[in-house]
């Protein structure tokens, strides 16, 4: 096998790096990611898969294992760019041969002996004795409650049951970044924010439906509140946050506006004691069973102020049914509604992710109190940047999703193809099968140690940037590791009765949720290039 060579994989990613900078200072000078698209989203991606690589030179400096998962990511993410410059050079305003002097360091390191020489070698999570024990209490949840029920979930779209919920709250679980003088386990810095990406990728890893996502929307109205509520709203909410007395949805695509946040048409009206809510708001996930919205509301008739005209509301609702709900409001309920207001909910069938449920939902007339816009008078007109508070995060959890899934998918993978004999021999034997394997747990440990460092990150106040681009990274890698697994089952991985075509349909999604990958590419992180790029 090949020596590792940190010091040359250090030199490639920063020729990569520079390549990247070339590209944003083309797309600076040109039209802009909004005209230039190709190259916007391509820059991007290149972009996030570079940064990826960069944050695994330390963990390559742990052990020889470590060192050659690093050398094979490099080397990974490297020839990947070489694919989207060839013969396109012009485009991205370099020269071609701009990587020349990274293609011995390709050759030796995406060489098909040297990969399959990893094949089983998944590389060790360096993680700390206290994130080691979240890790190890939340996969054996995650094993013994979610696992078992996931499957059935899935194929009868059925409603996440109770005991999960209960489980996880008494696990603290949705209380990991609520501040302790309001009842959560929250603790600031590092161990709030690695801590909640361990316990999402296990809980992903047992389920995406059923258990990964369930803490992320209380995660992103938390760190709303925390940003903006009243010290009022904080005593109120939070502490039933933490406990799960209260579950959240979040309100805040439409039909006619996904990612473009600015243009929503939801009206809230001010009226005596409140507000009252038209409109429509779809892809609202969990909206059924949520006893709150996290609702996001156009509060100025003035439309040119865009995203300034908005407002966040936290908006009670009973509990309904995973198939469709309508509340109607009487007089006097909900902080003194008027009374005549009505809540319609329409599910959404989707190919997977199932258990939570997505809806559309119809306002008319939806009474909320004063006391529930978020921020009160100080909070009017600021919704936009509250939400954007939940979402940045909601990001980095997003890609610890993805990571569960890749997790859950490789390693049914890794187990059928040595099971799975074939013209005498298990395909685990196979060098295809084993570059295919080591280059899903090469990707999966770069993913994973690329979160823990965007969590650092955050932990700090900063990440916004990294924090878009490995959830970009992330998601796209996940579809990519779960169709492998799919395939390495060959045709019983296109069987529903094999979890590997769940993980398939629901890494789908992840690149559609919380920032369509397009948008998120394009209006974040390459909009952030160029304008590094243009300050440099």
């Amino acid at each position: 096998m090949a020596t590792p060579d940190l010091t040359a994989a250090a030199d490639v990613v920063e020729l990569a790096r520079g390549v990247v900078q070339s590209g944003a200072k083309t797309l600076a000078t040109g039209g802009g990611p909004d005209a230039d698209q190709v190259l916007g989203y391509d820059l991007a991606h290149t972009a996030a898969a570079v940064e990826t690589a960069r944050s695994m030179l330390d963990y390559g400096s742990s052990g020889d294992i470590e060192a050659a998962i690093t050398c094979a990511f490099v080397a990974d993410a490297v020839g990947d760019l070489a694919t989207r410059l060839f013969g396109r050079e012009g485009v991205w305003g370099i020269e071609p041969g701009a990587l020349d002097a990274a293609r011995a360091f390709c050759a030796t390191f995406r060489d098909p002996d040297f990969l399959a020489s990893l094949a089983g070698q998944d590389g060790p999570r360096h993680l700390d004795d206290d994130f080691e024990l979240v890790q190890d209490t939340f996969r054996r949840f995650a094993d013994a409650e979610l696992a078992p029920i996931a499957e059935h979930i899935h194929r009868e779209n059925g409603d996440i049951p109770e005991k999960i919920i209960g489980g996880l709250a008494e696990m603290g679980a949705f209380g990991l970044s609520i501040p302790a003088e309001y009842g959560g386990y929250g603790s600031g810095g590092e161990s709030e924010y690695i801590g909640m990406v361990v316990a999402t990728e296990e809980l992903s890893r047992g389920s995406l439906g059923a258990g990964g996502s369930l803490i992320t929307r209380p995660e992103i109205l938390t760190r709303a509140l925390l940003k903006g509520g009243t010290e009022e709203q904080k005593q109120t909410w939070l502490p039933l946050l933490a406990t799960a007395e209260v579950m959240n949805a979040v309100a805040v695509t439409e039909p006619d506006y996904g990612s473009d946040v600015a243009g929503i048409k939801v009206m809230a009206t001010q009226v005596d004691g409140g507000w009252l809510v038209n409109g429509v708001k779809t892809w609202c996930t969990f909206g059924a069973r949520a006893d709150v919205l996290m609702l996001l509301a156009r509060t100025d008739t003035d439309r040119s102020k865009a995203h300034r005209g908005l407002s966040m509301f936290i908006v009670p609702k009973a509990r309904g049914e995973g198939h469709g709900f309508v509340f109607d409001q009487e007089a006097g309920a909900d902080g003194g509604a008027p009374g005549g207001g009505r809540m319609e909910g329409r599910p959404i069938d989707t190919i997977g992710y199932r258990g939570m449920h997505s809806y559309e939902i119809a306002f008319d007339d939806w009474f909320v109190a004063d006391a529930n816009l978020v921020g009160r008078e100080d909070g009017l007109g600021k919704g936009f940047y509250l939400q954007m508070a939940g979402f940045e995060n909601g990001r980095l959890q997003t890609a610890a999703r993805a990571v569960g899934v890749m997790q859950a998918a490789y390693e049914k993978a890794k187990q059928y193809a040595e099971d799975r004999v074939v013209f005498g021999k298990p395909i685990a034997d196979l060098q295809l099968t084993k570059v295919k394997l080591a280059r899903m747990a090469i990707t999966i440990q770069a993913s994973r140690q690329a979160s823990y460092e965007v969590a650092r990150l955050m932990a700090k106040g900063e990440g916004a940037l990294e924090a878009a681009m490995v959830k970009a990274y992330v998601c796209k890698a996940a579809e990519w590791v779960t169709r492998e697994a799919m395939q390495i089952h060959g045709g019983m991985g296109y069987a529903e009765e094999y979890d590997v075509s769940r993980y398939f349909v629901d890494a789908r999604v992840l690149s559609i949720f919380e920032g369509a990958d397009e948008t998120l590419c394009l209006k974040v992180i390459a909009r952030r290039l160029v304008e590094g790029a243009t300050a440099s």
